[in-house]
């Protein structure tokens, strides 16, 4: 199981994923989710992905190696898409292409072709944007009013940033706030763990501001997980309680 979160607010855009992809007692895996595309002035772009393994690689190996979208046309990769509107295209043309090969003989073996995918980023003369792939190859893009989108293990985390999450938020903040969602869903579902990755952009810079590793036993996250639990604890001792009877 995965869970990525792409924030993006007025002052930048943030994305977190966790990187376990098995949870069995005796066969725990560890691989990146969340890949970072970037050439400073260019553009800065990053995908997380939620899935298949298999089929995620895939579309990750292919998007950099390239393809043809148009059989009639150049081969293409994620380094030469003009815009971030047209990157979101191509990843979905890539998930088609991965689907056209492999999807029909892993349906034969009872095998389902699972892939989500969160893009974010801005290419030069371009605006910071964030878009959710699905596994049709259409996608969403967030919003002022929808500045988040989720892939993977979302319900956790979700109801904490539906509360806390606005365009407004600061860029720390959002950070935060993404930190403790990831928190909620890895205590609510152990396909969900550590270490996590996550990337910041500042609106405009072309290039990745944080570019960071939490490892178990960091020592702020330690410290966000035990000040969370204890400020949920407080919150609701602090509410009366019920005065129903029956």
């Amino acid at each position: 199981m995965t869970y990525c979160v792409g924030i993006l607010v007025k002052e930048g855009l943030v994305m977190i994923g966790d990187t376990r992809t098995n949870a069995g007692l005796d066969n725990v895996a560890t691989f990146r989710k969340l890949h970072v595309f970037e050439r400073p002035g260019e553009r800065m772009v990053a995908v997380a992905s939620a899935g298949n393994l298999a089929v995620t690689q895939a579309i990750l190996s292919l998007i950099q190696e390239g393809f043809k979208p148009d059989p009639d046309g150049p081969i293409e990769t994620i380094w030469t898409q003009p815009s971030m509107f047209r990157t979101a295209q191509f990843l979905g043309q890539a998930v088609r292409e991965v689907y056209r090969v492999d999807g029909p003989s892993l349906e034969q073996n009872g095998s389902s072709f699972e892939v989500s995918l969160l893009l974010g980023g801005q290419t030069a003369g371009g605006r910071l944007r964030l878009f959710m792939i699905y596994r049709a190859g259409n996608f969403i893009e967030a919003t002022e009013d929808t500045p988040y989108l989720q892939i993977g293990e979302h319900k956790y985390g979700k109801p904490i940033l539906d509360r806390a999450i606005t365009f407004n938020t600061c860029m720390e903040d959002a950070l935060k706030i993404g930190l403790i969602s990831m928190d909620s869903t890895m205590r609510s579902n152990l396909g969900v763990g550590m270490p996590i990755d996550f990337i910041t952009v500042r609106r405009d810079a072309i290039k990745h501001d944080i570019l960071y590793r939490i490892e178990a036993g960091e020592p702020y996250y330690h410290d966000l997980r035990e000040r969370w639990s204890a400020a949920l604890r407080k919150a609701h001792q602090n509410i009366p309680r019920p005065p129903y009877q029956g």
